[in-house]
């Protein structure tokens, strides 16, 4: 199996780079985002690769970096995600903001990507939200209460000081760490009033 590529670009496609090493031309597939960031046809480049060999076909697969390689081989393990739409959901976000998007179960960003709709998204949040904090530069208190929220067990004022922000025009993960900051200052027992109050003044820094 190849699992790394070092040579000049020979040329691009679509989707897909040509590098030659060594006389031979790699047919490597990529997302825009690693299209868009790699050097000119002639220079060097090095791209790790991740191999898919069926009966009648192999494909190269490329990535800037291990980690987008890690996220490629998840996305595939959630049901609904093929090679198709795991580069459309790279080609769309990088791996830390997708790390992050995950951990806070935030849906919509995911569903951003090309061919993914609400139902698949909600399938990548639910499935790698356990996988996505190792990968995300997020508060794990953040990215707790986030799940909390999602899976409805978040305690009734925390929930309605998240609801609140949201009303007044935050994005839910602006909302979900500002109400997660002010929990941990307020401690526990803080009424929703304390803590939007909290919250927004957390938001104003």
């Amino acid at each position: 199996m190849i699992g790394k590529l070092k040579g000049v670009i020979d040329s691009y496609g679509e989707d897909f780079v040509i590098l030659d090493v060594h006389g031979v031309g790699y047919l490597v597939h990529c997302s825009a985002r690693t299209l868009q960031a790699l050097p000119a046809e002639g220079e060097a480049a090095v791209l790790s690769i991740e191999t898919h060999v069926r009966e009648d076909q192999i494909r190269l697969f490329g990535f800037l970096s291990d980690v987008e390689r890690e996220w490629f081989r998840l996305l595939q393990t959630v049901q609904g995600v093929g090679t198709k739409v795991a580069l459309a959901v790279l080609s769309t976000l990088p791996p830390a903001e997708l790390a992050s998007a995950v951990a806070m179960r935030d849906k919509a960003m995911v569903a951003r990507a090309p061919g993914v709709g609400p139902k698949v998204a909600e399938r990548i949040c639910t499935e790698l939200k356990d996988k996505a904090p190792a990968y995300a530069a997020i508060d794990p208190a953040v990215a707790k209460l986030s799940g909390a929220l999602a899976d409805r067990r978040a305690p009734q004022p925390v929930a309605d000081a998240v609801s609140a922000l949201v009303n007044l025009g935050y994005g839910q993960p602006q909302a979900a760490a500002a109400v997660a900051a002010a929990a941990r200052a307020a401690g526990e027992g803080a009424d929703t009033a304390k803590l939007i109050r909290l919250g927004l003044k957390e938001l104003a820094t």
